[in-house]
C-alpha cells in the first residue's frame, strides 16, 4: 500500500520554483516602497520643515523638527490680513464649480449614454478631440470670453450691440463660469450610465415617472460613489488651480489661496520655513479630502470604466 501511493504523492509535489519566482514578489513590493518613499519625501521634509525655527532650518538633525516650534504658521496667520480671505476665495471657488460640475456632467453623460438626439456621435467625438488639447491652449479664448469679448466693443446688429464677453475680469464669477463643465467629467459619467442597468429605468417609467424624475430620483441617488469620484477631482483640481486665476483676477482681495502664496514667497524668499508653512496650508485639505474618502475614489475609478457588451 506504501509503495503504490509513494508515485502518487511524488507526482502530486509541485515543480521547484525558479529564483526569479522566488525574487519576484518581494523585488515589486521594494521597487513599490521605495517609489512610495520618494513620494513622500518632499511632504515629509515640507513638513519638517515648517515645524523647525527660521534659524535653525538648516542645523541638524534635518530628519526631526529639532527645536519643535508653531511660530512659522503663526506668522503665515498674522503677517497678511488677506490670508483668510485668500482661503475663503479658493474655498468658494472650488466649492461652487464642484458643485455645478457634478451636476453638469452628470446630466451630460446621461444623456450621451440614454438619450438619442442629432449629432450625438459627433458632439461626443469632438468632446473627446477636446480632451486631447492642452489647458494652455484655450487660456487666452477663456480670457476673452470671460473678458473683453471676442470682438472688442461687440456685435453690431441691426442697431443693437451684442456683446462677445462676459466682463468678469477681477470677479470670482470669472474663474468659476468656464469650468462648471469638464469634457473628462462627461465621459466618466457617460461611461458609468452605459453600464447602469436599464431596468430600474423602466420600473419607474410603468409608474408613470417623467425622465426628469427618474434621473433625479433614481439614477442620481445610485451614481454616489462615481458622483464622489468627480467631486474629489473637480475640488482638488480647483484647489490648486493657478493660470486661470492669473489672469483673471487683479487685486489681492481676490486672490485664490494659490496666488496668494506666490504673492507670500516674494515677501519671504529667503525665510524658507515660513514659506514651507504657507504651502502646506494649500495641501493639507486635499490630503485629508483624499484620505477619508479614499475608498470610493479608488471604487469610482475602478468602475467607470465599464461598459455593456
Amino acid at each position: 500500500m506504501t509503495a503504490l501511493t509513494q508515485p502518487a504523492a511524488a507526482g502530486l509535489q509541485r515543480p521547484a520554483r525558479s529564483p526569479w519566482e522566488r525574487l519576484k514578489n518581494p523585488f515589486f513590493y521594494a521597487i513599490l516602497i521605495g517609489w512610495a518613499l520618494l513620494c513622500l519625501a518632499p511632504l515629509y521634509f515640507t513638513l519638517v520643515y515648517s515645524l523647525k525655527p527660521v534659524e535653525n532650518a538648516y542645523t541638524p538633525p534635518l530628519w526631526w523638527p529639532t527645536p519643535f516650534t508653531l511660530k512659522n504658521y503663526a506668522t503665515v496667520l498674522t503677517s497678511f490680513d488677506l490670508f483668510p480671505r485668500w482661503l475663503s476665495n479658493s474655498l468658494v471657488i472650488s466649492v461652487v464649480t464642484t458643485a455645478a460640475r457634478v451636476l453638469f456632467c452628470s446630466m451630460a453623460g446621461y444623456a450621451f449614454a440614454r438619450l438619442n438626439f442629432p449629432f450625438k456621435g459627433l458632439l461626443f467625438n469632438a468632446m473627446l478631440v477636446s480632451m486631447m488639447m492642452p489647458g494652455v491652449v484655450t487660456l487666452i479664448p477663456k480670457f476673452l470670453i470671460i473678458g473683453p469679448g471676442v470682438v472688442k466693443g461687440g456685435l453690431e446688429l441691426g442697431g443693437l450691440t451684442i456683446p462677445t464677453g462676459f466682463n468678469l475680469l477681477n470677479r470670482l464669477e470669472g474663474v468659476i463660469l468656464p469650468n462648471v463643465v469638464d469634457a473628462f467629467g462627461v465621459f466618466m459619467m457617460t461611461q458609468f450610465y452605459k453600464s447602469f442597468p436599464k431596468e430600474l429605468e423602466e420600473a419607474a417609467e410603468m409608474d408613470g415617472t417623467s425622465r426628469w424624475g427618474t434621473f433625479f430620483r433614481i439614477v442620481l441617488p445610485v451614481s454616489q460613489t462615481q458622483l464622489l469620484t468627480l467631486a474629489l477631482l473637480t475640488f482638488q483640481g480647483e484647489w490648486n488651480r493657478f493660470m486661470e486665476p492669473l489672469l483673471i483676477l487683479r487685486t489681492p482681495e481676490n486672490f485664490t489661496l494659490p496666488l496668494g502664496l506666490q504673492w507670500f514667497r516674494g515677501e519671504y524668499y529667503t525665510l524658507y520655513s515660513v514659506i514651507l508653512a504657507g504651502s502646506l496650508f494649500n495641501t493639507l485639505p486635499i490630503l485629508v479630502l483624499f484620505f477619508v474618502f479614499q475608498r470610493y475614489f479608488i471604487q469610482g475609478i475602478a468602475t467607470s470604466g465599464s461598459k455593456e457588451g
